[in-house]
């Protein structure tokens, strides 16, 4: 069997680069005529003259925060969906909240690559713990594990005990799901008694994998690989494994997509090695978006994985440009705190912290209070949970003690560790 998905992982950079930017021109003439919002934001430009990384970077970079504007003011995509394909499309809710159509095809989110890249081949069974209520993770990485050939259990989120009695039945080799919620499962078999030694791989995203939670599960003899993903593009970038089936530096871009580094709060390309914003371009013609800033961060890594495969790397997910945080597999907003503020008047300043609590991700929301009255920490811990659908802690603290830097979100998790 073939050690590469397939040849498009290992043709000659330039030849991708060239594929892709002989494809542009007429991909943003095609998609500006379907999507009316986006002919709007690219008013003025000539697709005939995108055909460089020089000349798209002449774009405008679209932000998230501009395109939730837009979608509000003409829901509920903003103009930029071919109304035309959507017969027959599921429709996404991400937070924000932000409004996304299913892609077509059988792997539109191209998470089968990922998959293959993470030692996953046909005929596995996959148990999917990613959420497939309202948002598309779980879809998109349903889709990548079917395309590939793979059986799928769609375990969703939450429900542990009925998620863990459910693998040790029929014994998935396959975890897929957010980097933490694995050792949940497994520590809550062993808890139960259950044996979980069916996982052989694992395929996560949407939070990082820290290296002593990998190492761990090494130990238990399931390897670990991560990808990035976005709602809007599917998977972006893989991780590959060397000979010995070691996890290799940095992640992979996704082939059908171009991506950028560029300078937070700018459209800029910055040079490589240098963090910068992640922003996006893809070739989807049903969601036709051009230079869209994820808000995280990360850098252009010099060379080629020893994997063999050809594509430029990234260093994967380094945090966010921006104060949204990703926590537990989901955005946390500084909109969502402000609006825990307006809620409790008692509240005067907030700030919410996210550390790591052992292999965890964990949220404190610090208060300081608006006068004597002493803030009801038990109702804004409800208001918490209720706003951003995630458990946290509330703590009360003198006036005056928070930092006055403007961080309503502060991301104090050790990345490195």
């Amino acid at each position: 069997m073939s050690a590469y998905f397939d040849d498009l992982e290992v043709r000659d950079p330039a030849e991708r680069e060239r594929d892709l930017f002989r494809r542009l021109p007429r991909f943003l003439a095609d998609a500006v005529a379907a999507a009316p919002g986006l002919a709007r934001w690219l008013d003025g430009v000539a697709p005939e003259t995108v055909t460089s990384r020089e000349a798209l970077a002449r774009l405008p970079v679209l932000r998230k925060a501009e395109l939730l504007d837009m979608q509000r003011q003409n829901p509920p995509f903003g103009g930029f969906v071919d109304a035309r394909a959507l017969a027959g499309q599921r429709i996404f809710m991400s937070p924000g909240p932000i409004w996304e159509p299913q892609g077509q095809g059988i792997d539109p989110g191209q998470g089968a690559r990922a998959f293959f890249a993470a030692g996953i081949r046909p005929g596995a069974i996959v148990h999917n713990a990613f959420a497939y209520h309202m948002t598309p993770g779980g879809f998109i990485l349903d889709a990548g594990a079917r395309a590939l050939g793979c059986m799928l259990f769609p375990a969703g989120t939450g429900n542990t005990e009925m998620q863990v009695e459910a693998a040790a039945a029929l014994k998935p080799t396959v975890y897929c799901g957010t980097p933490d919620f694995l050792k949940v499962m497994l520590d809550k078999a062993r808890e139960l008694q259950k044996d979980l030694s069916c996982f052989r791989h694992g395929l996560v995203s949407g939070g990082a994998l820290f290296p002593s939670l990998r190492a761990e599960y090494a130990e238990r003899g399931i390897e670990v690989l991560q990808c990035y993903a976005t709602a809007e593009f599917g998977v972006i970038a893989y991780e590959a494994v060397d000979a010995d089936g070691k996890p290799l530096p940095g992640m992979i871009v996704n082939e059908n997509l171009i991506v950028e580094i560029v300078r937070p709060g700018t459209g800029d390309p910055v040079e490589a090695g240098e963090v910068g914003e992640v922003v996006v371009t893809g070739f989807n013609p049903i969601y036709p978006l051009v230079r869209l800033g994820t808000g995280d961060l990360s850098a252009i890594l010099l060379g080629a994985s020893a994997c063999g495969r050809t594509g430029t790397r990234i260093k994967g997910w380094m945090g966010r440009a921006d104060q949204r945080t990703k926590v537990k597999g989901m955005f946390v907003d500084p909109k969502q705190v402000a609006d825990i503020v307006r809620r409790h008047p008692e509240i005067a300043r907030a700030r919410l912290v996210v550390r790591r609590d052992g292999d965890r991700d964990a949220m404190e929301l610090q208060i300081e209070p608006a006068g004597d009255v002493a803030p009801d920490v038990g109702a804004i811990t409800a208001t918490l949970r209720e706003t951003t659908k995630l458990g946290g802690t509330v703590s009360a603290v003198r006036a005056g003690l928070l930092p006055n830097d403007g961080r309503v979100i502060a991301d104090e998790r050790d990345y490195s560790a």
